[in-house]
């Protein structure tokens, strides 16, 4: 997948501007989860859109040409895989994502990363596109250039994950309740899930 987007970063990163409200909706049902405070890590970090107006610091990515704009962004950046952060144990208060465990071969393997890398206490906060919403089903169709490769996931799946790996404290945030080329303000997002086709799943390590 790193060389997907190794190709196509640009088109990539230009969706954020293209998709402004869609975006920013995104990011405002994000910071509902992430602390307002404490070292925080994004893996998948991307070209940093998402990273760097949450104050999150750090970010892994396998994709060279992604970690080359998010760089810029003053992300401290390293290239690596979500089954394999190269950061030493309990090194975090928070991990954030967004957006990537569609596209990772083992997701479980990425999360009990996530926790590895976490302080006690520490939350893990999973930004995805519900494959049963109405967006789910509009991105299997479409098969876009990134998404045509992609696993989606359900909310049942991703908690059930969470609950298996032990964490805690399980709480959602939903937004995106149109496709993102009709939005045209941002979206205040809803507690829950089921309307919304971006949710924001987060959790507590034990």
């Amino acid at each position: 997948m790193s060389n997907i987007f190794n190709k196509y970063y640009k088109k990539y990163d230009a969706w954020y501007d293209r998709n402004k409200f869609a975006y920013l909706s995104e990011l405002k049902a994000v910071k509902k989860a992430v602390p307002r405070m404490g070292k925080g890590i994004e893996i998948g970090v991307g070209t940093g859109r998402f990273a760097v107006l949450l104050g999150t610091k750090y970010g892994i990515d396998p994709s060279k040409k992604m970690l080359g704009i998010a760089g810029k962004r003053e992300i401290r950046i390293k290239s690596g895989l979500g089954e394999k952060v190269p950061f030493k144990n309990s090194e975090f208060d928070f991990v954030t994502i967004i957006i990537t465990l569609c596209f990772v071969k083992n997701p479980e393997q990425v999360l009990r990363e996530a926790k590895r890398v976490l302080r006690k206490n520490g939350k893990i906060i999973i930004g995805i596109i519900d494959k049963n919403s109405f967006l789910g089903k509009f991105y299997r169709i479409k098969k876009s250039v990134f998404y045509k490769k992609a696993n989606f996931f359900g909310i049942k799946e991703i908690t059930e994950m969470l609950t298996k790996i032990r964490f805690s404290r399980i709480s959602y945030w939903q937004t995106i309740f149109e496709l993102p080329g009709k939005i045209n303000s941002v979206e205040k997002p809803k507690r829950g899930f089921g309307e919304g086709g971006f949710v924001v799943i987060s959790g507590r390590k034990q």
